[in-house]
């Protein structure tokens, strides 16, 4: 049997699914960076290979014995990346490791994009046909890293494009803000807090990747990775104070003057190389539509999300606070 390739296998989504690829019976290779933390995958029996992946022959000779790949590393956003780190790490690394797996006969490779590439969702739930309208320069970097990976399955090889929707769980802090906030009575709603957003637990994104790696049915086609269902934001923080057992917050101020300000807070910030204390991409949480359709994903892999949104945000809230975070 050959081995699995996981690509951002330090990151959260990568290591569990790097657990339960281990856990299936698979050989797991992960290509990491130096400065990459490895002491999990190591003791998970994974083999962590120090790869540049923005080096096309580092990738290219390191490639014996792969026989599926789950590129799931990615430039994230971040205030002060360069531009061209998107790029380099969304586009020119995805290059890099699609023309390795081609040229070394891989059976299926995964590539991990993301809803973002939809934007806004002007005409919720969308589904995978609905329009491309990146919002930034990320969503923009990953909507050409997926158009890369879906030209080289329509030229033979054997691959699967999933898209992930909101990704939580233990082990993740990307709520952590929403949840100290609810914790502490000083979560402010910008807006109406009747904009819908989507929530994946981290296992079972996990399961509909593998299964996206597995499934005939998958090759060539696009997958939206979702929750069982969406709420709105107000319904998802009063389930946050619900778990933390705290009181549904009452607070709410207008969206657009905060907006506004953060607007003009980043374009005051950025030039002088500070981080923008709000910023317009977080602002927007609250205003603009994340709500998807998962019926492919259920009809052609399968898929069944498992964790209820209510469970999923308790037991993150109980790793919050065994972690000393809340």
């Amino acid at each position: 049997m050959g081995k699995y390739l996981v690509t951002g296998a330090s990151g959260f989504t990568g290591s569990n699914l790097c657990r339960r690829l281990r856990k299936d019976g698979h050989e797991v290779v992960a290509f990491v960076r130096p400065t990459s933390k490895t002491e999990e995958l190591v003791t998970l029996g994974v083999e962590c290979r120090q790869v540049e992946i923005k080096a096309a022959g580092d990738v290219l000779n390191n490639f014996d014995g792969i026989e599926q790949v789950y590129h799931i590393a990615a430039a994230y956003r971040a205030e002060h990346v360069d531009l061209d780190e998107f790029r380099l790490v969304n586009v020119e690394a995805t290059r890099n490791l699609l023309d390795a797996a081609r040229a070394n006969g891989v059976q299926r490779f995964v590539h991990c994009s993301t809803v973002g590439v939809q934007g806004e969702i002007e005409a919720p739930p969308a589904d995978e046909e609905y329009r491309m309208k990146p919002g930034d320069h990320y969503q923009e970097s990953k909507l050409a890293g997926e158009l890369l990976a879906r030209k080289y399955f329509a030229e033979g090889l054997p691959g699967t494009v999933v898209r992930p929707v909101g990704i939580y769980g233990p082990g993740d802090t990307r709520f952590l803000k929403l949840f100290r906030a609810v914790e502490r009575g000083v979560f402010v709603m910008i807006g109406s807090g009747k904009t819908l957003y989507h929530m994946t637990h981290v296992d079972d994104l996990v399961d509909g990747i593998v299964r996206a790696g597995h499934r005939p049915e998958a090759l060539g086609e696009v997958f939206t990775i979702g929750g069982d269902g969406y709420t709105t934001i107000s319904e998802l923080v009063n389930l946050v104070a619900d778990v933390l057992g705290r009181p549904h917050p009452k607070w709410r101020i207008p969206f657009f003057p905060v907006y506004a300000g953060a607007v003009v807070c980043e374009a005051i910030c950025r030039p002088l190389g500070i981080s923008p204390p709000i910023y317009p991409r977080r602002v927007e949480f609250f205003q603009f539509d994340r709500a998807f359709s998962i019926d492919k994903a259920k009809k052609l892999l399968g898929y069944q999300p498992a964790v209820a949104l209510k469970e999923g945000l308790r037991v993150t809230a109980e790793w919050y606070r065994a972690n000393g975070l809340l």
